[in-house]
């Protein structure tokens, strides 16, 4: 699984979390018995990342997505952003160009007409102006075999 198919993946599992209160890992596990689905270490490190720091990156959106309160976006905008989110501020040797660039590939392909612009503000935004995260919070990212 390449990491663009890890990422797609991730936010896959992060969209199907918005209409559930299962953790990622089960419903990963349901996904997997329906749709033979196997994620990768990195799809899974991603997905399981934003679930478990969702606090702080739904507040580093907030604070970057101008006039648009968290109900008023789309629950796809809202999971690319959280991935891309937990990507740029948490990996390790990610960098922030990769994560809105493949953010914003997916809300092209999965969003509706104003999403990709939309993310890829929001995501400038942060890139720009929101403080680093701890050192002690950074997370190496995980291996993906190619």
């Amino acid at each position: 699984m390449t990491r663009r198919d890890a990422r797609e993946l991730a936010f896959i599992l992060l969209f199907e979390k918005s209409f559930s209160d299962e953790p990622i890992s089960e419903i990963l596990d349901a996904a997997g018995e329906a749709r033979d689905i196997k994620a990768s270490a990195f799809a899974l490190q991603l997905a399981e990342g934003a679930e478990s720091h969702s606090v702080a990156v739904d507040a580093l959106i907030a604070d970057y997505s101008q006039k648009w309160s968290k109900e008023r976006i789309s629950r796809v905008a809202m999971a690319i952003l959280r991935l891309a989110v937990f990507e740029m501020r948490y990996l390790e040797d990610s960098p922030e160009s990769v994560a809105i660039n493949e953010a914003v590939e997916l809300a092209k392909s999965y969003g509706g007409d104003e999403d990709s612009a939309f993310v890829n503000g929001v995501l400038g935004g942060i890139s720009r102006n929101a403080p680093a995260v701890f050192d002690d919070e950074i997370i190496p990212a995980a291996e993906t075999p190619e």
